[in-house]
C-alpha cells in the first residue's frame, strides 16, 4: 500500500468517502496519504459522525479565513472568536468544499455565541466567505437557514453547479424562487414537509426549471395527522412533466393522497420506486398499472398495500429487479382473506420476474403448496443475499406443535434450495424451530456465513445459546440475535 501512487490512493480512499473513521485513520499513515485525504474529507466535511457542537477546531478553521478587519468587527460585537496559534494552514481546506449544511453550521456557530442576533451576523459572514472560498457548491441542506444565498457576492458562480439539495416547508417560499434563476441542474431534491399549510408555489417553480432531475423524495413529518388539502398536488404535476429524466422516486405521506395512484404510470424510467402510504388501487386503476412497464425497475418499496399491488408491479418490471422490500404484516391488514391466493401469486411473479433478486421480504401461509413455491423460488433466484420472512395462517390459530412442524419444513426447504450467497434471514410469527431441528439445518448449512434474526425470545434459552455458539465457532453463524418486529422492518429502510 505505501507504494501506490497518489492517482490509486485518491480512487480507494474515494470508496471510503462514508466512513470517516477509516479516512481519519489513514490521515496519520505518512504525508502522501494525508495529503490525499484531505481533499475528499473536506469536499463534505458536514457530513461524519462527529459532535459539532464540542469540535471547536471547524470553527477555528472557518474563523481562520476572515479578514482581519471582520474579526476585529465581530469582536467588538461581543463575539467570542478562537485565538490561532498559527501563521497558515497546512491545506486550503475550504478550497476543497463542495456542500453547506445549514444544520450543522449554526451549531458550529453557537461556539461562537450563544445570543440570535450574533450568531445571524457570523452565519452572514461565513457564507459571504463560503460563496467567495468554494469553487463550486454541489450539495445544499438549507433546513432552517436564514439568508438568501443568492443574493451573496460570487453566488450566481458557486449555486449554478447544485447537484443535490435538502429543504423543508417551513422555507418562505421566496428562497426557492431566487435559487430557481441559478440552479437549474439539480439531479437530487429531497423535501421534508414539516407545513401542513405551507405555500408550495416556490418549490413547483424549483422543480419546473430542473433540466436533470433523477431523484426526488417527500417525506410528511406531522406529529397528528388531521384532514387537509392536497396542497401537494402542485408538486406533484409539476415532477410528472420530469416523468422522462426521473429514476428514483420516494414519498412518505401520513395520510392518503389518490393522486399518486393515478399519476404512478406516468413514471416509466424509475430505477427506485418507494412509496409509504395507502394507495388503494380501484379497478381502473389497476388495470392502468397492469400495462405499465417499469423496465429499469431494480428496488421497490410499496407499504400499506395488498400484495397484489406489489405483483402487478413485478409482472410489468423488466427482469432487473435486486430488492423488494416492504412490511409484509402489514399487508395481512389489507387482504386477510386472500392472503392465500394473493401469497401464491406474489411468490411466483418473483421466480417468474426476479432473476437478480438479492434483498426479498415475503409473507405466505403454512400450506403444502406454498412451501413448494418457494422452494422453486429459492432454485431460480441464485442471487439472493437477505431474506425477511413471515409465514401466517389466516384460517386458523397455529398451535405451538404446528409452529414447530411449520419451522421443520422452513428449514427443510432452505437446505435443500438455498442460493450459497444467502447471507441473511430474519424470522417472523407462525413457525419455531426445535432444538434439534435448527441443530440439524446448521449442519447441513453449506451457503455463506448466517446472520439470522428473530423476535422469539425462546432462543434466548441456555439449550439454544449452547448450539448458537458453537457454530458460531464453526463459522456457520455470523450473528443470531432476537429483535423486535418493529426493529426488522425499519432495518428495511437501512437496505433501500
Amino acid at each position: 500500500m505505501s507504494r501506490l501512487n497518489k492517482d490509486i490512493l485518491f480512487l480507494i480512499f474515494k470508496e471510503l468517502q462514508d466512513d470517516s473513521k477509516s479516512l481519519f485513520s489513514c490521515l496519520m499513515v505518512n504525508k502522501l496519504w494525508c495529503e490525499t485525504v484531505i481533499p475528499i474529507l473536506w469536499r463534505n466535511p458536514w457530513s461524519y459522525n462527529i459532535n459539532y457542537d464540542d469540535k471547536n477546531y471547524l470553527f477555528m478553521i472557518i474563523v481562520f479565513y476572515l479578514t482581519n478587519d471582520t474579526k476585529e468587527l465581530l469582536m467588538r460585537q461581543g463575539i467570542q472568536l478562537p485565538s490561532i496559534p498559527y501563521q497558515s494552514l497546512l491545506f486550503d481546506y475550504l478550497s476543497y468544499c463542495r456542500s453547506i449544511n445549514i444544520n450543522i453550521i449554526n451549531s458550529i456557530i453557537s461556539i461562537g455565541s450563544s445570543f440570535d442576533y450574533d450568531q445571524f451576523i457570523l452565519q452572514q459572514e461565513f457564507y459571504n466567505l463560503f460563496m467567495k472560498k468554494f469553487p463550486k457548491l454541489k450539495y445544499l441542506d438549507m433546513e432552517s437557514i436564514n439568508h438568501q444565498l443568492f443574493y451573496f457576492p460570487e453566488a450566481e458562480l458557486r449555486l449554478v453547479s447544485l447537484c443535490e439539495l435538502r429543504c423543508d416547508t417551513s422555507i418562505d417560499t421566496s428562497y426557492f424562487y431566487g435559487l430557481a434563476r441559478l440552479c437549474k441542474y439539480i439531479q437530487r431534491l429531497v423535501i421534508i414537509n414539516v407545513d401542513m399549510n405551507a405555500n408550495l408555489n416556490g418549490i413547483a417553480k424549483l422543480i419546473e426549471v430542473q433540466k436533470n432531475l433523477k431523484h426526488f423524495k417527500w417525506a410528511d413529518e406531522f406529529v397528528d395527522y388531521p384532514l387537509i388539502k392536497d396542497s401537494q398536488k402542485i408538486i406533484f404535476h409539476e415532477l410528472e412533466k420530469k416523468a422522462n429524466n426521473l429514476n428514483s422516486l420516494e414519498v412518505f405521506f401520513h395520510y392518503e393522497h389518490k393522486f399518486i395512484q393515478e399519476i404512478l404510470t406516468k413514471f416509466h424510467k424509475l430505477k427506485i420506486l418507494r412509496i409509504e402510504n395507502y394507495l388503494f388501487f380501484n379497478e381502473e386503476q389497476l388495470k392502468k398499472l397492469n400495462m405499465q412497464v417499469f423496465h429499469q425497475l431494480e428496488i421497490l418499496n410499496i407499504e400499506h398495500n395488498k400484495i397484489n399491488v406489489i405483483s402487478n408491479i413485478i409482472e410489468n418490471s423488466g427482469e432487473r429487479l435486486k430488492k423488494i422490500l416492504f412490511r409484509p404484516r402489514d399487508s395481512l391488514n389489507y387482504e386477510f382473506d386472500d392472503l392465500n391466493e394473493n401469497s401464491l401469486n406474489f411468490i411466483r411473479k418473483i421466480y417468474e420476474n426476479c432473476p437478480l433478486i438479492e434483498y426479498l421480504s415475503i409473507t405466505f401461509c403454512p400450506s403444502k403448496e406454498h412451501f413448494t413455491e418457494f422452494e422453486k423460488l429459492l432454485k431460480v433466484c441464485k442471487k439472493l443475499k437477505s431474506l425477511l420472512i413471515i409465514i401466517f395462517n389466516n384460517s386458523m390459530a397455529e398451535t405451538h406443535k404446528k409452529k414447530m412442524e411449520n419451522g421443520e419444513e422452513l428449514l427443510n426447504v432452505l437446505i435443500k434450495s438455498t442460493p450459497t450467497n444467502l447471507r441473511e434471514i430474519r424470522f417472523f410469527d407462525h413457525f419455531k424451530f426445535s432444538l434439534e431441528v435448527l441443530e440439524e439445518f446448521l449442519g447441513k448449512w453449506r451457503g455463506c456465513a448466517l446472520t439470522i434474526v428473530t423476535k422469539d425470545s425462546i432462543y434466548r434459552g441456555e439449550d439454544y445459546k449452547k448450539v448458537i455458539n458453537k457454530y458460531k465457532n464453526y463459522g456457520v453463524i455470523k450473528d443470531f440475535r432476537c429483535e423486535t418486529y418493529e426493529y426488522n422492518v425499519n432495518y428495511l429502510s437501512y437496505l433501500m
